[in-house]
């Protein structure tokens, strides 16, 4: 979207950028830092011109106790800063669609404190439509030295999840698919869900073209669901890019307390020690 332009009524509209507004900006002096986060194939193939490509799909945290943790933060970081990320140049990352490869990096680039981090509405797919130029010429990233900082109010461990259980001031939000909810799914030691959580799949998120829905269709998807403002919000998926997407998309509309759950189910479920219930999908 163009400045002061927000025809879905996000509270927070600075968060994404519209494929026009984006196509404005390329050649400006202050051009975004432009990350393409699909798989290799896909940008080999076409990419908005001045793009890096950086695929963080499979990098994923399964014990969130410190160490590992802050291991797996100066892993990322230092990605993002060997393309040339850093806090003084906006940031615009996509995918396919606004997706949760997309999802995930711009979670990842708050999370270290970037100021100025945004996510294409739509992805190539809306830039195609809008007859955005492609490009098959890859761009050297210029690293930067950027050293990241960790937001801690925006990330949840396992003890943060596990001391939130039955908290009535906070709302655990499932973002994975039904089998995946009640347990037919199974993609840990064990199936199910985090006990009293919320299930709404990423998917509801956005509207038939790919792009986050309008403010009103969120609010009222999760508020009546029971997932309101005046609460914090923790979501997971199995390893934290669905739960980045419903991040943002909560984010959008002002949800001013929300956190990933970074190891979400691969490491609630692989551990014996933390409760899970098997819960049926209501209609």
């Amino acid at each position: 979207m163009r400045p002061h332009d927000n025809p879905k009524g996000y509270e927070n509209p600075h968060l994404l950028i519209a494929p026009a507004e984006l196509a404005d900006s390329i050649d400006a002096p202050t051009a975004p830092v432009l990350l393409d986060l699909r798989p290799a194939e896909q940008f080999a193939i076409g990419h908005i011109p001045g793009a890096v490509h950086l695929d963080l799909f499979g990098l994923s945290l399964i014990d969130t106790s410190p160490a590992p943790l802050a291991a797996f933060s100066w892993m990322i970081g230092h990605l993002l800063a060997s393309r040339g990320v850093e806090p003084t140049r906006p940031v615009v990352v996509y995918d396919e669609q606004s997706g949760i490869r997309a999802a995930r990096a711009f979670w990842f680039l708050e999370y270290f404190g970037h100021p100025n981090a945004r996510l294409l509405d739509g992805g190539v797919e809306a830039w195609r439509r809008e007859g955005g130029l492609e490009s098959v010429e890859a761009v050297k990233p210029r690293a930067s030295g950027w050293v990241v900082g960790a937001d801690a109010e925006r990330l949840a461990t396992w003890r943060d999840l596990s001391d939130r259980l039955e908290t009535s001031d906070v709302a655990v939000l499932d973002t994975r698919t039904d089998g995946e909810y009640c347990g037919t799914t199974v993609r840990a030691k064990r199936g199910g869900a985090v006990p009293g959580a919320v299930h709404i799949e990423w998917t509801r998120n956005l509207d038939e073209t790919g792009a986050f829905k309008s403010a009103d269709q969120l609010h009222g998807m999760y508020s009546e669901a029971g997932v309101t403002r005046d609460k914090e919000v923790v979501t997971y998926c199995q390893g934290g890019y669905r739960a980045a997407h419903s991040y943002l998309a909560l984010r959008l509309i002002g949800y001013p307390r929300v956190r990933n759950y970074i190891g979400s189910w691969k490491e609630w479920g692989d551990r014996d020690d933390l409760p899970i219930e098997m819960p049926a999908i209501v209609r």
